[in-house]
């Protein structure tokens, strides 16, 4: 049996806040970061982007960099003593995502370890599944911390579609929101960062985990139709190791983009396993405030979650938050308060 964690502290610099507390109130605000890029759609409009409003133009990995740095250092501003004792996972694109915009891991942890200024704890990791490589980190994590490699992890995401080479890919694609499009994604950029620790002053902790594959992905070459078979599975897997069943369920955090093919994937999983007498479970994404962030999705959420439990908004405990990513990966995890099993 995996043993749980807890998340002790988080970080975010997003469209709508250069922090966590900034950003987390304007998603509950409903606001967004949405306005006219300098990209340019098919119909010859401008773009809608949600772009960080950083102090300085930077570009590339330089920027990447900034973002996934600023959202480290507020983690460990919260819990001081971890620094020099986490390990870090980081959270990328896919590595054939078209329009990637790191093109040296290396190089982008060597450039966030400098402006951080704290070595890890161990050899860096990177998980580079885009939107549900946080499940994949928030696996990693757990084992680093039960076998006593590290007393912390850092587990951070950062990612962005505001790159020419991307938005020329989706919109040629037809997978980016414009005015003749309307199934489609906003293209944003963000990072977060989440602190675990087997135990802690917390009032989120971790329970289950489910990690699949979906075969009718979006692009699946063999046109299956979309039963949600993945997203279903993974719910089932965090679910049976948490040890409740779906009714049970405060509320969701998804990564729903924009396109309708994940809130049908959603949809299907939810009413595959949803049984007997519930209360009304609500269902939260970033997608709304921050567009498409990628592979800051699932650290983002988790903060979220983590946020609305202290300040006692959240819907309900436990939480199950979802992602899955153009290739047909697809994760779950389940989270709550220390009464939940």
């Amino acid at each position: 049996m995996n043993t749980p964690i807890d998340i002790v502290s988080i970080g975010m610099v997003t469209a709508v806040g250069l922090d966590a507390p900034s950003t987390c109130a304007a998603m509950r605000a409903k606001l967004d970061g949405f306005q006219e890029t300098r990209f340019v759609g098919s119909g010859g409009e401008w773009i809608i982007g949600a772009p960080v409003p950083l102090p300085r133009n930077w570009i590339g990995e330089k920027r990447l960099a900034h973002l996934a740095a600023g959202a480290i250092r507020e983690a460990f501003e919260a819990v001081p003593d971890a620094r020099g004792q986490a390990a870090l996972i980081l959270c990328l694109a896919e590595h054939d995502r078209p329009g990637r915009p790191v093109h040296d891991d290396a190089d982008l942890l060597r450039r966030i370890a400098e402006i951080v200024a704290v070595e890890p704890h161990a050899r860096p990791r990177i998980v580079a599944y885009g939107r549900p490589s946080g499940h994949v980190a928030l696996d990693q994590a757990r084992r680093l911390i039960a076998s006593g490699e590290a007393p912390y992890v850092m587990i951070a995401g950062v990612d962005t579609y505001l790159t020419s080479p991307a938005v020329g890919h989706y919109v040629s694609q037809k997978r980016i929101l414009t005015p003749d499009n309307p199934n489609g994604f906003i293209p944003g950029e963000a990072a977060a960062a989440v602190l675990c620790a087997q135990t802690g002053n917390s009032s989120l902790r971790l329970y289950g985990l489910g990690l699949t594959r979906e075969r009718a992905s979006i692009y699946n070459a063999e046109d299956l139709p979309l039963r949600g078979d993945g997203m279903t599975n993974a719910y089932s897997l965090a679910l049976g190791e948490a040890g409740i069943e779906m009714n049970r369920l405060g509320y969701r955090i998804s990564d729903l983009i924009g396109e309708q093919y994940w809130f049908k994937q959603t949809a299907l999983a939810s009413l595959r396993l949803l049984r007997g007498r519930h209360e009304f479970q609500d269902l939260w994404s970033p997608a709304e405030s921050l567009g498409n962030i990628g592979a800051a999705s699932v650290p983002m959420m988790v903060g979220m979650a983590w946020t609305a439990a202290r300040k006692g908004y959240a819907a309900g405990t436990p939480v199950l938050i979802e992602a899955a990513n153009d290739a047909g990966a697809c994760g779950a995890a389940l989270l709550g308060d220390r009464m939940t099993q």
